[in-house]
């Protein structure tokens, strides 16, 4: 039964289902982690049925956190979309997205602090890799990336290095709309736009085309996946 004074909310399942029990999750959160035992007292709260969302959250917390990671993904775009970022410069551009990612998540540091604890742990490591890719792609199908080949991985690995860093970085600071790692995050990109200009470099030296031919050829033959990849692990959603 849903705690005293708690509205039952009653959603049929999927998104919204899941939408109730993570909003009444993250009061617990802080206290208790990304557990079954938040889960169960999430599910109570939100007056959900326990089947529908244990069939959900399968593998408890982790599914429960994995959840909340993919909906704020959905918040960033959403954010992102109702910006102007007409006349900035695109690693300005990528710059704001990483800042708009961390902003959706400012007053929840706490969770994300308890989430980035779980997914560190050795058994976890394959589902926060995914979060992370997820994040990289999120922020990159909303800055209009349509690369269908090898720089579409090499985009998204490069992005993933960068958001976690500036995520590590943020969780360890106290200031008000941390400017520290705004400026972190772009220390770091300034290093990835030189790279890549000492990369367009060595691409127009005949000499250095002729000796990475053979793997240039390979890598050109490299295309994105039709659909984000790996959908069908637990915990993550087509919605």
């Amino acid at each position: 039964m849903p705690a005293s004074g708690t509205e039952v909310a009653n959603p049929v399942g999927g998104k919204r289902l899941r939408a109730h029990v993570i909003a009444a999750a993250l009061p617990h959160v802080p206290f208790d982690g990304w557990t079954d035992k938040t889960l169960a007292l999430a599910i109570a709260e939100a007056g959900v049925d326990p089947a529908l969302a244990r069939f959900e959250f399968a593998r408890g917390g982790l599914d429960l956190l994995l959840a909340y990671h993919r909906a704020r993904d959905r918040d960033f775009a959403e954010r992102l979309a109702a910006l102007d970022l007409e006349g900035l410069r695109f690693r300005d551009k990528v710059a704001v997205a990483i800042d708009t990612r961390l902003d959706v998540v400012a007053g929840e540091k706490d969770a994300v602090r308890r989430g980035v604890a779980l997914l560190a742990l050795p058994r976890h490591a394959p589902e926060g890799a995914l979060a992370l890719w997820h994040t990289a792609d999120a922020i990159w199908t909303a800055l209009g990336d349509t690369s269908d080949d090898f720089n579409w991985y090499s985009k998204r690995a490069t992005l993933s290095a960068i958001y976690s860093s500036a995520l590590l970085y943020w969780l360890g600071e106290d200031e008000p709309g941390f400017p520290r790692t705004r400026a972190f995050t772009r220390r770091r990109i300034e290093d990835l736009m030189r790279f890549e200009k000492a990369k367009a470099r060595i691409g127009a030296n005949p000499v250095a085309r002729a000796v990475l031919s053979g793997p240039l050829r390979l890598l050109g033959r490299v295309r994105a996946p039709a659909a984000p990849p790996r959908r069908d692990l637990p915990g993550w959603y087509a919605d």
